[in-house]
C-alpha cells in the first residue's frame, strides 16, 4: 500500500484542515469494517439516501445520531437468553457502530426501518448568504458618458 504525504497541503492552504484529514483517514482504509453492507444513493442534485442492511435487529436496537460533520449508526442486540441450538448460524446481528463523515450543510432528514434495511435520508441544505447571487449591471449613467467625450466634442471610443 502507498502512503502518501499531505504535509504540502497543509501549509499552502489555510482552512481546509477538515479536508486534508478526511483524505488522511481515506488512505488509511486497511481498518475500514465492511459490516454491515450499506448504499449510498444520490437521489437528486441535494438529496442523498444511505441504505444499511440491519437483518435481525427491530427499530428500537437501532440509533442514528448527527453531530457536526458525523453521522454515527449503531445497532446492539437486546439481551435474551435464547437457548435454540443452531447447526448453521449465518445471520450475522452482531452490534456495530458505523460512522459516515457528511459534508458541510447536509442534515438527516429522517430514516425509515423496513424489510431488514435501515434508509436514512439526507438532504444538502445551503444557507442563502453562501448561494451563489446574480449582480445586475447598471447602465453607465449620462454624466459618466460625457467625461469619456473629447474636449473638441468628438467621441472617444471606448
Amino acid at each position: 500500500m502507498r502512503n502518501y504525504d499531505f504535509t504540502p497541503l497543509y501549509r499552502a492552504t489555510v482552512g481546509f484542515d477538515r479536508m486534508a484529514s478526511l483524505l488522511d483517514r481515506a488512505m488509511a482504509a486497511d481498518t475500514a469494517t465492511t459490516y454491515p453492507p450499506y448504499n449510498i444513493e444520490k437521489l437528486g442534485e441535494n438529496e442523498y439516501r444511505i441504505s444499511i442492511a440491519v437483518a435481525g435487529f427491530t427499530a428500537d436496537e437501532l440509533a442514528i445520531e448527527a453531530r457536526e460533520n458525523a453521522l454515527t449508526v449503531t445497532a446492539r442486540k437486546a439481551e435474551t437468553n435464547d437457548e435454540r441450538t443452531y447447526l448453521h448460524r449465518g445471520i450475522a446481528t452482531r452490534a456495530f457502530e458505523k460512522t459516515f463523515q457528511l459534508a458541510d450543510h447536509v442534515q438527516v432528514t429522517g430514516a425509515t426501518h423496513a424489510d431488514g434495511m435501515l434508509h436514512i435520508e439526507l438532504e444538502r441544505q445551503v444557507p442563502e448568504a453562501l448561494k451563489p447571487r446574480r449582480i445586475e449591471i447598471a447602465p453607465a449613467a449620462k454624466a459618466d458618458r460625457t467625461a469619456i467625450e473629447g474636449k473638441a466634442g468628438e467621441t472617444v471610443e471606448v
